[in-house]
């Protein structure tokens, strides 16, 4: 039986299917967007975690740079000897390539062949007993790991223990994951703003890791 036309335009037989049909996508794409939301939070949050981690193991461990530890013991300057080391005397900048291999550039080692690897593993993946900062961010590359090791204006020339620098392990180049949005919207991952944390040196423990 065919429905006439006047009463066709006035059915509301499956209305409400065709209003889930429109609204249903809009609260999906809300949905998973709280979702990626939260864990762009828990990915920020545990960024800042990791510096914090990887500050305190490069302040209590051997400097990545090499010579860094005679950079203040090695004056022959009589007369500067037990005075105070003016603050940017140093400042070395250590990093990793894509694959991986650590590099520092600085006063002395400008070929930047001066980087211990295994103190830089050793900040990045932690040991047994101490977690590192991949522990923290499990997407972190150690490309994206900076460590800056910049002579504070605290400690003198000779001093026994060694320079006492201003250490900032900073995380560079590190995007938000999205999954939902990326997948239903083509929405790209960006950069997350540069997470750093900043520390002052303690002796240098030259048997630590």
């Amino acid at each position: 039986m065919v429905m006439p036309r006047s009463k066709f335009w006035t059915d509301q037989s499956g209305a409400t299917m065709v209003e889930a049909t429109i609204v249903m996508p809009l609260l999906l794409t809300l949905l998973l967007g709280f979702v990626d939301l939260g864990y762009a939070f828990y990915q920020w949050n545990a960024a800042s975690k990791a510096v914090q981690a990887g500050a305190r193991l490069a302040q209590i461990s051997t400097p990545i740079a090499t010579v860094l530890p005679s950079e203040t013991t090695t004056q022959t300057n009589v007369a500067l000897v037990g005075v105070a080391v003016p603050a940017g005397t140093y400042d070395y900048v250590c990093t990793a390539n894509s694959a991986g291999a650590a590099s520092c550039t600085g006063t002395n080692c400008q070929s930047g062949t001066c980087a211990d690897q295994t103190l830089f593993d050793f900040i990045y993946d932690g040991s047994s007993s101490r977690a590192g900062m991949h522990d923290f961010l499990p997407t972190l590359e150690k490309s994206q790991v900076r460590i800056e090791y910049t002579a504070s204006g605290l400690g003198y020339w000779t001093r026994p223990g060694g320079p006492v620098p201003t250490i900032t392990v900073s995380i560079v180049n590190h995007q938000f994951q999205f999954f939902f949005l990326g997948a239903l919207l083509g929405f790209a991952n960006i950069n997350m703003p540069s997470m750093l944390s900043t520390v002052t040196g303690e002796d240098m423990k030259s048997t630590w890791p």
